[in-house]
């Protein structure tokens, strides 16, 4: 490719923080595909954070950005799907698919977009040892159309830490704070990540045994949906391991063997995938008589994103009590308009 940086390039990466810094660059944390974006004005290739090819899943997002990018450019950004109700990650994930057919249909019914955050070279200049501050002002220059947007970014912490509580209606897991002084830096930890942690009350559906078959893996957990079925919604493992082994006595009286699985009429662990060849994905179901309040980061569609911590048994919550309510929100007009 005819460009000043070529691939690959290790993305620069953020460290988990709960402290607010000041003085710095604030972007709501888009929940996609992290991705580097190289185009020299013909050729056009899309990296993904561990340095492999991405563009063949997404050729829609190929084809639009050779119509929409300026080049020579390298950018450093999400693909993302929006949709009305925020975004859409369950819709990526089908998009790693081994069949060209398969890929093309879901392009056009599930269209993916491309939000930049960093402009790491542009025409025949480097931009990546510049600070940050300069270079943010030169992607503000650029005039961003479908497909590919820039992401909203302020310097007012107040402004951020509303971001931070209703952007995450809309998929979106918390603000990265950049340094305005920072270079970029491949592959160093440079940013800060501020992300939620919420808690929920939830009904223990089953369990997975350990590696060892001596103790309790994970927990699975359910909350029921507005028909009153129990839904699989993720699962918490953060357990040592004499508790692992404490868990079995305390699951055993809840063992269901009657072989109507606590979750046989709603969303179901354990089916099998792409991601999970060669892993031992059965389960051991519970009467869904169990609560327990775990602590998580944010939906993804009707389950969490990602494991959650477990907190405390709630002996005192009725397991009917543990709903989608307690979870609900709304996607907020302003990301809506950024697509738009």
């Amino acid at each position: 490719m005819n460009l000043p940086l070529q691939p690959p390039i290790k993305p620069m990466l953020s460290a988990l923080s709960s402290t607010w810094p000041d003085n710095h660059f604030y972007e709501p944390k888009w929940d996609g595909f992290r991705s580097l974006i190289f185009f020299d004005g013909q050729e056009i290739y899309i990296q993904s954070r561990d340095c492999k090819p991405l563009g063949r899943y997404f050729p829609e997002l190929e084809e639009g950005l050779r119509r929409a990018l300026p080049g020579p450019i390298v950018l450093d950004g999400e693909i993302i799907i929006p949709t009305p109700r925020g975004l859409d990650f369950d819709a990526l994930l089908m998009r790693i698919h081994p069949a060209a057919s398969r890929i093309q249909k879901l392009a056009r019914e599930t269209p993916a977009a491309y939000v930049a955050f960093d402009l790491l070279a542009l025409d025949n200049q480097i931009l990546s040892g510049l600070p940050l501050a300069e270079r943010r002002a030169r992607l503000e220059q650029l005039r961003p159309c479908k497909p590919w947007h820039i992401t909203p970014s302020t310097r007012d912490l107040n402004m951020a830490r509303d971001w931070f509580e209703r952007f995450e209606g809309a998929g979106l897991d918390g603000v990265i704070a950049k340094d305005p002084a920072s270079p970029y830096q491949p592959d160093v930890r440079s940013m800060i990540k501020l992300k939620h942690r919420r808690s929920a009350d939830c009904v223990l559906g089953g369990f997975r045994w350990a590696k060892d078959k001596k103790g309790v893996g994970s927990l699975l957990l359910g909350l029921y949906d507005q028909h009153g079925v129990l839904q699989h919604v993720g699962h918490t493992s953060s357990f040592k391991a004499s508790q692992k082994l404490e868990l079995v006595k305390k699951l055993e009286p809840y063992l269901d063997e009657s072989g109507d699985a606590s979750f046989g009429f709603g969303r179901t662990p354990g089916a099998p995938s792409r991601w999970s060849a060669g892993k031992d994905l059965s389960w051991q179901s519970l009467r869904p008589e169990l609560v327990c309040e775990v602590s998580y980061d944010h939906m993804q569609g009707a389950r969490f994103r990602h494991a959650a911590t477990f907190l405390r048994w709630r002996p005192d919550k009725p397991p009917r009590d543990c709903t989608y309510d307690q979870l609900e929100t709304v996607a907020p007009a302003e990301l809506q308009k950024l697509f738009h």
